[in-house]
């Protein structure tokens, strides 16, 4: 059985042997373009810099552990994907990788659409000024709350899910008096090359409706003959931190198939596909993740060259991207608490973060880099753990990383490409405080994040 690990964690939740990591780079100081923010630099004191200003200078404004964004980076990369699929489609940001509303703003202003899949994330585009026609609701259970509000705002499209989302969608929208345009989301049976938990288009998993055995086709059936719901499409997502292309073809030959069956059964031509998102991104040097313009190639070509051989006309295709925008826009900034060494093992350097602000090493084995960042070092590599200050033997930022072997508590260390799903799956866990995200651009900071108090923690706890 093979024991590789895929960047979003082992292939299938094999384990990671001991001793999995390459040899120690041949620069400790140097910053890998493809993993850190555009605006990165180390400057000629060996501090590392953000939009031009000094990690030092933002850890003694704004504390840590701080996640640091490049804002810069965010607009760079949203236009990217913008441009690259161009009038002919559209880029839904899916916000469940981080929201804020001055990412909403930001995205208005850069032209994409926007993705959510719950009524706190509506709420927060909403309150932001997304227009609703631009924003797309997703989840595989929505309450009759949360599709009454998002059909009361008028929202783009709503994915619908399963046979008793059909129904609850088409009542709420038919006693509102609206109809309401809707895809829904079929499982293909393709089985993404990442890690099981987040593999979302093989059968045995709580998304969508299957293509398998008719239940697809009949969830058209039941959708075309409800005056509530304009279909408007078919959506799927095969899963997340995705290189390969290849899933993405073989998602589209069976997505066309069933709409060259909607046609040839109903005269109808949907006309819009969402191959949803998950492309990877760089956590490693190891990783070589597709640019957005190559991505809007092969999926445009998979597309047209599967709807020519069905003789369909080509569908409007939208993608959501959400990791691949906002993941390498960020990293998180910490402080060294202890430097521990276990001889004959490796040295266990512990920050005062941890699984609170990034769960997902614990969650999928997930790998990543971190470096020095407050000063420079020609010390000779240490193997370390970087590892959180909870209560968890599992509490591990990086599993194996090479650092300058003069660490020291007080140092300042930042771990790249945590722009995803950190602050967003960031938790409490032993009443730790969140911590803040502080958007960088041009020499200046803002908090768009606050830091957690004390007394945010207190006024839930009713007593």
């Amino acid at each position: 059985m093979s024991r590789s690990a895929h960047p979003a964690g082992p292939r299938h939740a094999d384990v990671l042997t001991e001793g999995h990591y390459s040899a120690p780079p041949t620069d400790l100081n140097a910053l890998d373009r493809k993993v850190w923010a555009q605006t990165v630099t180390r400057n000629a004191e060996g501090v590392v810099t953000v939009g031009g200003l000094e990690v030092t200078r933002l850890a003694e404004e704004f504390g840590t552990p701080a996640y640091i964004l490049d804002e810069s980076d965010f607009r760079a990369r949203a236009r990217a994907w913008r441009t690259a699929f161009g009038a002919d489609a559209d880029v839904f940001y899916a916000g469940k990788a981080f929201l804020s509303r001055a990412v909403v703003r930001w995205l208005d202003e850069e032209g994409l659409n926007l993705d959510v899949c719950s009524g706190g994330e509506l709420a927060t585009a909403l309150s932001a000024g997304m227009p609703a026609e631009r924003i797309a609701f997703h989840g595989n259970n929505k309450s009759a709350e949360e599709i009454e509000r998002a059909v009361g705002a008028g929202v783009g499209r709503i994915v619908l899910d399963s046979f008793q989302e059909i129904v609850r969608v088409a009542h709420i929208a038919q006693s509102l008096g609206k109809r309401q345009k809707v895809q829904i989301r079929i499982t293909v049976g393709v089985e993404a090359h990442t890690h099981e938990f987040i593999a979302t288009a093989h059968e045995d998993q709580k998304f969508g409706i299957p293509l398998a055995g008719g239940q697809a086709a009949e969830a058209v059936r039941r959708a075309l003959g409800l005056d509530g719901l304009e279909l408007i499409g078919i959506h799927s997502h095969i899963g997340s931190q995705i290189f390969d292309m290849s899933g993405f073809e073989v998602a589209a030959h069976r997505v066309v198939g069933l709409l060259k069956d909607i046609r040839d059964e109903h005269g109808v031509e949907l006309p819009e596909i969402d191959l949803g998102g998950g492309l990877g991104i760089a956590y490693t040097s190891d990783d070589d993740p597709r640019e957005p313009h190559e991505i809007a190639k092969a999926l445009t070509e998979i597309v047209g060259r599967e709807c020519e051989a069905a003789r369909l006309s080509t569908p409007r295709i939208s993608v959501e991207p959400g990791r691949a925008i906002v993941g390498p826009t960020a990293f998180t900034l910490y402080e060294v608490g202890t430097v521990k060494p276990l001889e004959g093992l490796r040295t266990y350097v512990s920050v005062d973060g941890g699984m609170s602000d990034n769960i997902r090493t614990a969650l999928y084995d997930a790998e990543y880099s971190v470096a020095l960042v407050s000063r420079a070092s020609d010390a000779e590599p240490m193997l370390a753990r970087v590892v959180g200050k909870h209560c968890e033997s599992g509490d591990i930022v990086v599993k194996d990383a090479f650092l300058p072997a003069d660490l020291a508590p007080g140092d300042l260390v930042a771990v790249p490409a945590t722009g995803a799903y950190c602050r967003s799956m960031a938790s409490n866990y032993n009443h730790v405080l969140r911590p803040p995200v502080v958007a960088v651009r041009d020499g200046e900071a803002r908090v768009v994040v606050r830091r957690e108090t004390e007394e945010d923690l207190l006024r839930l706890d009713v007593g």
